[in-house]
């Protein structure tokens, strides 16, 4: 049986939210060139995530991330 994109669509809106994320994060993976990096960026980001969840990695706030980044680029 050989379904439309329309077909597939009205049922990928009927899964959990989770679900739908996840799909629509292949989905779009699958449209990037460099499919193989952002794999690996999203395979960081979950073990980065885990790190962080078990107490294993110290949150930055996003200030202290630009500050330590001016900071940098004043020193070059």
């Amino acid at each position: 049986m050989t379904w439309t994109a329309r077909e597939i669509e009205s049922v990928a809106m009927r899964l959990p939210t989770h679900e739908r994320a996840r799909l629509a994060e292949r989905l779009l993976t699958s449209l990037d060139e460099d499919a193989e990096i952002e794999e690996a960026w999203a395979e960081e980001v979950r073990k980065r995530l885990e790190e962080y969840r078990s107490d294993g990695l110290a949150p930055v706030s996003g200030a202290e991330v630009f500050a330590d980044v001016r900071a940098r680029l004043r020193r070059r």
